[in-house]
């Protein structure tokens, strides 16, 4: 069963930032742990009034297990003060459905 994290960035500047450098040092950790990025975007269309996210992240796991070995690795844990310190952003996990489920 697929497993989908996905995340919304609100960037605090157009300046460079630690942000940069994370999202550098991040897909090879997230590929390493079995995670496919889906979507990794800056072209954001929001439906809702007040709410423009700078970018939006959505990564398919395999499992619960391994999303929750990636983001709890120590080389993820190594990085992570780089987006925490540079964006806000706002985080939900998600269970995928099984073609034959209905739901």
């Amino acid at each position: 069963m697929s497993y989908y994290f996905i995340v919304t960035v609100s960037l605090t500047s157009d300046a460079p930032t630690p942000y940069d450098s994370y999202v550098k040092e991040v897909k090879p950790i997230v590929e390493k742990h079995g995670g496919e990025y889906l979507v990794r975007t800056s072209e954001v269309m929001p439906l809702s009034p007040g709410w423009k996210p700078d970018r939006v992240i959505v990564i398919r796991f395999p499992s619960r297990e391994s999303l929750d070995r990636c983001f709890s690795s120590e080389e993820y844990r190594q990085i992570k003060s780089l987006r925490e310190q540079s964006v806000e952003s706002h985080a939900i996990i998600v269970k995928g459905t099984d073609c034959d489920e209905v739901l």
